[in-house]
């Protein structure tokens, strides 16, 4: 019998890859032939956390064949997921984000909660199912859950996340601090990549009101040492611009010590950003105090200024 593949969107974050790892597990444990995969080359924050429990990254898949079962994690816009999406059979989606784009010609199994993580969803299915979670699995949800709400400071962290990321971080026999700290600083070192491929490191391809845009976003412990090669990151996302018609391009560089965020806007709907922050941009650039969350803080009030 054919495997049903899971997986999390395009340009994987830790989230992503961790939770269809998480979902294969809990997928084998129902009886489930699966296997977990991905769309992208993880980052260092991702590697850095399955270096420390001994995981090996999924297979990488590019395009979906007409009919394939699949379980999507941590996603459901159809511009984010796997190419051929349209073709395949979705038999399951557990997500933390909105639902757009989504549609499907059979009933299906659907799990949306607005956890600061999708990490955190699975661990209630553990729960539920009373299934065992193991060290490794526990150390695979708690660098998902510190990953997307940044050591729990982000404001999408909810009380389940605290509560899953202090259980987990017991089973998984680590500091929640100290682990947490090393692997975001681990995702900081941005020095090996290229201007594009820091654009493509955590992007998504988003229609804010039949505008195509991308919300692109990296961490960092200085934004100045990123600022350093803006000139070049806005020739970057100017050629992403073009080659794929976009109309808004927003790169959102994190600092994940003092919670802010620089972004640098391109694009013929720039103007949407500097209503939506209340900010003018100064040479495409400018400051968001207190901002650090693409889904909470920066998407929602695009849409409801675009």
């Amino acid at each position: 019998m054919e495997k049903i593949l899971i997986f999390g969107h395009k340009n994987p974050d830790t989230d992503s890859i961790m939770s269809a790892l998480i979902m294969e597990d809990l997928e084998k444990k129902m009886g489930s032939n699966v296997l977990a995969c991905k769309l992208g080359n993880v980052n260092k924050e991702t590697e850095y956390a399955l270096k420390y429990f001994n995981v090996n990254e999924p297979i990488t898949i590019d395009n979906l064949e007409e009919g394939q079962e699949v379980i999507l994690v941590d996603h459901n816009e159809f511009a984010q997921s796997a190419n051929g999406i349209e073709k395949a059979k979705i038999l399951k989606v557990v997500d933390h984000h909105r639902i757009c784009g989504f549609e499907t010609s059979e009933p299906l199994f659907y799990i949306a909660n607005p956890f600061g993580c999708t990490a955190t969803i699975l661990y209630d299915m553990y729960l539920i199912n009373n299934f065992e979670i193991s060290s490794t699995i526990a150390g695979l949800m708690l660098s998902a859950i510190i990953s997307d709400t940044l050591l729990l400071k982000s404001p999408t962290t909810t009380p389940k996340d605290e509560n899953a990321a202090k259980a987990l971080a017991k089973i998984a026999n680590v500091n929640l601090e100290k682990y947490g700290l090393a692997m975001l600083k681990a995702g900081t070192d941005l020095s090996s990549y290229t201007p594009e491929q820091l654009l493509t490191l955590d992007a998504k391809h988003i229609e804010i009101k039949n505008l195509k845009t991308i919300i692109a976003q990296v961490n960092t412990v200085d934004i100045n040492d990123v600022m350093k090669i803006k000139s070049d990151i806005e020739k970057a996302m100017n050629n992403t611009i073009n080659s794929e018609g976009l109309d808004l391009f927003i790169l959102a560089i994190t600092d994940i010590i003092n919670n802010n965020s620089q972004i640098i806007t391109l694009g013929n709907s720039s103007h949407i950003a500097e209503k939506a922050f209340n900010v003018k941009l100064e040479d495409n650039t400018a400051f968001l105090k207190g901002v650090v969350s693409r889904k909470k803080q920066i998407l929602p009030v695009l849409i409801e200024n675009a």
